[in-house]
């Protein structure tokens, strides 16, 4: 899969002007790069009778930039090729940037040009500061409404949050002012938003529903257009929605779906049925395997490394890498100890042999668990079989070995550890946490059965042949094989309960009184396990970097301290 893609969407107006929208997947901070995009894409426009190009939201420097906007000379960078693209576009075509702007202060905008120079910049109105976003960190708010004069028609201009106004991410900010109110009393015919806005599950409904109801208080037509790919733990579902003025959804590309065809739709054109978005379930394995590749593929890594345990969640992780990358450049490695039963090694080469990939290495890890083990009876430290020192010396064996296959072959090592594990500290610094991108970090273990199922329910949706993940896998009660007879429900709560907690006091930030309320759990339990969860926010600090796909994922999104008594 390539690192950038540049897919057409042509959107034909009733009135003349035809609106090409591309699936763009720009790489941040190759402004050259992401440039030659856009004139690709531009040719592909004029071959189609295009007369606008609509790019996604800093299209320029690809989103999210941070702090390489406060690196000198970055935004000059991207100024300059600006004004070089606007010299070398076809002259007729309006062509639509998103682009940091400087000059006395630094501006987010979308920015047209158009017979070899700049006819407008609409500066971003709202700054959203809630969840992974910071931008008032970075840019000041634009002061007034852009609208764009084109082949006779007022084309208003929105960026993102300028549309969206909180109501995907369900917070309710009190913004200064309202750019779509503007837009419209400023005579605006037709609504074009550009938007970097990263893919959550349940957010694509809302946002349709947002389109679909300023399309019918405004009473022209809208259409939104969003950045495709994965950049650091961002995923992008590339999706275009378009309504019509009486509220009503026109044919529109959906997340994910479509990545590689072309739809041809007409403004003012018949009304669609609206089509069902793909269930949560089957969506949620797409964008982690659009996290994969592009973080892979924009890292230039030759491949991964997996740790296969015979486990579920490294099942499912290696079955995402796969559909991402395909088997040739996904590689399993088995490290069997004194605790290990037979049946994970089985399960890891029925799981190998299913996605098509090479079998796994096996490296025991007896011979080195022993010697450290002596190494610490020698010291006086006594080590006894299955206790915590015991049980991390293993994980942290195993995790040296993937990172010294990872130095060896240059390939990235992802961890397998889930959300629930993460919460609550189910994990071992410098070992099985080890890696670079935690795949299923913003996933719950519950969850990760769920995804498991309905993938080998319908693995076509990743493009794969066959059920990938074997039976043995998914009903043998979950256990990390560190200690005889070990269950993870030895220690902890059953997952049910314990994602339940997780859900209330981490996603939705409730009191514990309102978990206790709203999930019937006793309230001493709760009240234990939210301060086991904020206890190990130290470990999740040096964690691998995480694919947000879940309204509140660990990372960026919750600045938690690290020393607290809440």
């Amino acid at each position: 899969m390539p690192v950038s893609r540049v897919c057409f969407l042509l959107l034909a107006y009733h009135a003349g002007v035809r609106i090409a929208v591309p699936q763009f997947d720009p790489k941040v901070g190759d402004v050259a790069g992401n440039a030659r995009l856009i004139v690709a894409a531009a040719e592909s426009a004029v071959a189609a009778s295009a007369h606008v190009l609509l790019l996604p939201e800093l299209a320029i420097c690809g989103y999210p930039p941070r702090d390489l906007l406060l690196r000198e000379g970055f935004v000059a960078s991207c100024e300059r090729e600006l004004d070089r693209l606007a010299r070398e576009l076809p002259p007729d075509l309006l062509v639509l940037v998103g682009s940091p702007v400087g000059g006395p202060v630094l501006h987010n905008a979308l920015v047209g040009l158009r017979d070899g120079g700049r006819v407008v910049a609409a500066a971003k109105r709202l700054m959203p500061d809630y969840d992974v976003f910071d931008e008032d960190r970075w840019f000041t708010p634009g002061q007034s409404a852009a609208i764009v004069q084109h082949r006779g028609m007022q084309i208003g201009l929105l960026v993102c949050e300028d549309l969206w106004q909180g109501s995907d991410a369900q917070v309710k900010p009190l913004w200064p002012c309202d750019p779509v109110a503007e837009l419209m009393a400023g005579g605006a015919e037709l609504l074009l938003a550009s938007s970097a806005s990263p893919w959550v599950a349940g957010k694509s409904a809302r946002q349709m529903k947002r389109v679909c109801q300023v399309a019918r208080d405004s009473g022209v037509e809208v259409i939104s257009v969003n950045q495709a790919g994965a950049n650091d733990d961002l995923v992008f579902g590339g999706d275009v929605i378009h309504a019509g003025p009486e509220g009503s959804q026109r044919p529109a590309r959906f997340p994910f779906c479509g990545l590689h065809h072309d739809l041809v739709v007409q403004l003012g054109g018949p009304i669609v049925e609206p089509s069902p978005l793909y269930p949560d379930r089957l969506v949620r394995p797409l964008a982690l395997r659009e996290s994969i590749c592009g973080y892979v593929s924009k890292t230039g890594s030759p491949g991964v490394l997996i740790g296969l345990s015979g486990g579920i969640d490294s099942a499912l992780t290696a079955t995402l890498a796969v559909a991402a990358l395909g088997p040739a450049r996904v590689r399993g490695v088995a490290m069997p100890s004194r605790y290990s039963a037979d049946e994970s090694l089985r399960d890891a080469q029925l799981l190998c042999d299913a996605l098509g990939m090479a079998a796994p290495d096996v490296l025991p890890i007896e011979t080195a668990h022993a010697a450290m083990r002596s190494t610490l009876h020698d010291a006086g430290r006594e080590v006894i079989d299955g206790d915590l020192v015991d049980q991390n010396l293993q994980a942290r064996i195993r995790g040296q070995l993937l990172m010294a296959m990872s130095n060896e072959l240059g390939w990235l090592v992802l961890p397998t550890g889930n959300k629930s594990e993460l919460a609550v500290g189910y994990s071992t610094l410098y070992g099985d946490m080890c890696g670079a991108l935690a795949v299923l970090g913003d996933v719950c273990k519950t969850e990760v059965r769920a995804m498991v199922l309905a993938i080998n329910e319908q693995p076509g949706i990743l493009g794969l042949s066959c059920p990938p993940v074997p039976a043995g896998t998914i009903d043998r009660p979950p256990s990390a094989e560190l200690a005889p007879d070990q269950c993870d429900q030895d220690t902890l709560p059953s997952y049910e309960v314990l994602d339940a907690i997780i859900e209330q006091v981490v996603d939705l930030d409730h009191s514990v009184e309102t978990a206790a309320r709203q999930t019937g759990l006793d309230l001493e339990l709760i009240r234990h396990w939210t301060r086991v969860i904020d206890r190990n926010e130290f470990k999740r600090w040096q964690a691998a970097i995480i694919p947000k796909i879940s309204r509140r994922a660990f990372g960026r999104g919750r600045r938690w301290p690290l020393v607290a008594d809440a």
